[in-house]
């Protein structure tokens, strides 16, 4: 049976202002006071596995050890059909250290453009994959996956969002994350819509 949260405190592990804010928006109104990880001072752990289920247990649990309080951390990423899913669980690892996706975005059109002959020719489809894990100082967690398909574009557009926005369209749309309306994009987001089943799971009553 799934367990319902029910502390009037919760660390979102992660250091990603982007992050923290999209997940506030998401709780709206459910009374619970917010604290992440990057305000608490906790050392972000190393991030060992292949998969986003994993790369969220390791964070959520070390927040939880960490803090002594439930922890809800979200491993995310771009995974690209004609890059074999890549860049996938190193999506931020493509950034560099600096986190300056630019590059990252460049790296993508070139790679695609490279292994289908032009950008123009590529297999442009992708989609988001958010994977959130909540878990308690006890070991208890709840983890969730969700994906928003899409197509890639080859030249970034708009100034909003973060990451790899700019070079993705939600499919049912004209625009890209980056151009969007943050609570457009909230509203259509793999986060939103990983965030929705553990909201059912977690976050009502019974």
């Amino acid at each position: 049976m799934s367990r319902r949260f029910t502390e009037p405190k919760l660390v979102v592990a992660t250091h990603n202002k982007g992050k923290l804010a999209e997940l506030r928006a998401l709780l709206g109104d459910y009374p619970v006071e917010l604290v992440s990880a990057g305000d608490l001072g906790l050392p972000e752990p190393e991030e060992t596995e292949a998969t986003f289920e994993g790369n969220a247990r390791i964070k959520a649990h070390a927040a939880a050890r960490a803090s002594g309080l439930p922890a809800l951390a979200d491993d995310s990423g771009m995974a690209c059909a004609g890059l074999d899913g890549a860049p996938g669980v190193y999506s931020a690892d493509w950034a560099g250290p600096g986190k300056d996706f630019g590059p990252a975005m460049a790296r993508v059109v070139r790679e695609l453009a490279e292994r289908f002959g032009s950008f123009a020719e590529a297999d442009r489809a992708a989609a988001f994959v958010s994977c959130l894990c909540l878990a308690w100082p006890d070991g208890h967690d709840e983890i969730v996956l969700a994906r928003s398909p899409g197509q890639l574009v080859e030249a970034p557009r708009g100034p909003n969002g973060f990451g790899y926005d700019p070079i993705f369209v939600p499919d049912g749309f004209g625009q890209t994350f980056g151009e969007m309306d943050p609570a457009q994009k909230n509203a259509i987001s793999h986060r939103t819509r990983a965030f929705q089943l553990l909201k059912e799971r977690c976050f009502t009553p019974a």
